[in-house]
C-alpha cells in the first residue's frame, strides 16, 4: 500500500503542476535534440540529371529550327520545280517520311499557272499514285475547277509532301518542315493566286487559329517566311470536307466564282 500511496502523491503533485497526460514513459532531453538539428549536415553527392524527357506517344513534336533551316538551304538550292520535286524527294528532315508512307508527292498541274491550289496532305491514293489531289476528293476538285474556268490555269500541292499515318492532321512541326519548299514552289510558278484547300492548309500559310468555315471565302494577304513574297490568298472549304458534306458544296462553289472573278477582271490585276 505505500508504493500506491507513493504514486498517488506523484500524480497529484504533477497534477497540481498543470501537466495533464504523459506522452512518454522515457526521459527525452529537448535540449540535446535541439543542438543536434542545428548541427551542419554532411554534404552527398550531386544527384545524376534527370534524363531528357521523349515525347509520349501521340504527343505533338515542336517545330525543330534546324530542320528548318535545312529545309529552306535545300530549297533555294532548287533552280527549277523538277530539281524541286528531286530535292523533297531526298529530303529527310520531315517525320511523315519515316511514318509509313511510300513516296514523297509533291505537285501536278501547269507550272505556269496563274492559280495555286495547296491542300492538306496526301491520302492513300495520292500516295500511292505519286501525285496530289488523284482519289475522290481530287476528282471532284478537278470537275469543280473545271467548271469555273480553271481547268488547266491551276498547279496543285499541299503543305506536306508524305502521307500522315491513317490520313490524320499534319503537325505544326511536319508543315514547317515541309513549309520551305511550299514557298519554294511559288517562287518558281509565280502564281498570282493562292486557293488554300482545308483549314489545315489555311491555318498554316495565314499563321492563324481561326476555323475554315470562318476563314472561308474571305480574302487575305499571304506573306512568305521572309516577307519577300505576298500574294493574295482565299481559302475555302476542302474538297474531303464536301465528300461527307454536300451542302457545302454551295459554299465551295461561291468560294471559286470570287476567284475567278478577281483572277479575270479586265485590268488583268488581282
Amino acid at each position: 500500500m505505500d508504493g500506491r500511496r507513493a504514486v498517488e502523491s506523484l500524480l497529484a503533485f504533477w497534477a497540481e503542476a498543470g501537466v495533464g497526460a504523459a506522452l512518454s514513459e522515457a526521459p527525452v532531453d529537448r535540449m540535446a535534440a535541439g543542438l543536434a538539428a542545428l548541427r551542419p549536415k554532411p554534404v552527398g553527392p550531386a544527384p545524376a540529371p534527370a534524363p531528357p524527357v521523349r515525347p509520349a506517344f501521340g504527343q505533338v513534336r515542336p517545330v525543330d529550327p534546324g530542320v528548318v533551316l535545312a529545309a529552306r538551304e535545300t530549297a533555294a538550292s532548287a533552280a527549277d520545280l523538277l530539281q524541286l520535286a528531286e530535292a523533297i524527294a531526298a529530303f529527310d528532315g520531315c517525320d511523315l517520311k519515316r511514318q509509313g508512307a511510300r513516296q514523297a508527292v509533291f505537285a501536278r498541274g501547269d507550272p505556269g499557272a496563274p492559280v495555286m491550289v495547296i491542300g492538306e496532305g496526301p491520302g492513300a491514293e495520292e500516295d500511292r499514285d505519286g501525285a496530289p489531289f488523284v482519289g475522290r476528293a481530287g476528282k471532284l476538285l478537278d470537275r469543280m475547277l473545271a467548271a469555273a474556268g480553271l481547268e488547266n490555269r491551276v498547279f496543285i500541292t499541299n503543305t506536306v509532301f508524305w502521307r500522315p499515318p491513317g490520313n490524320r492532321t499534319p503537325t505544326p512541326a511536319e508543315q514547317a518542315a515541309c513549309a520551305p519548299f511550299v514557298e519554294r514552289a511559288i517562287a518558281l510558278v509565280r502564281p498570282r493566286i493562292l486557293l488554300l484547300a482545308g483549314g489545315a492548309s489555311a491555318k498554316h500559310m495565314l499563321r492563324t487559329g481561326e476555323g475554315i468555315l470562318s476563314l472561308r471565302g474571305r480574302w487575305f494577304e499571304w506573306r512568305s517566311e521572309a516577307g519577300f513574297q505576298e500574294l493574295p490568298a482565299l481559302p475555302t472549304l476542302h474538297p474531303a470536307f464536301l465528300l461527307r458534306q454536300p451542302a457545302a458544296k454551295k459554299l465551295a462553289w461561291e468560294d471559286l466564282l470570287t476567284l475567278t472573278e478577281r483572277l479575270d477582271r479586265p485590268d488583268r490585276r488581282t
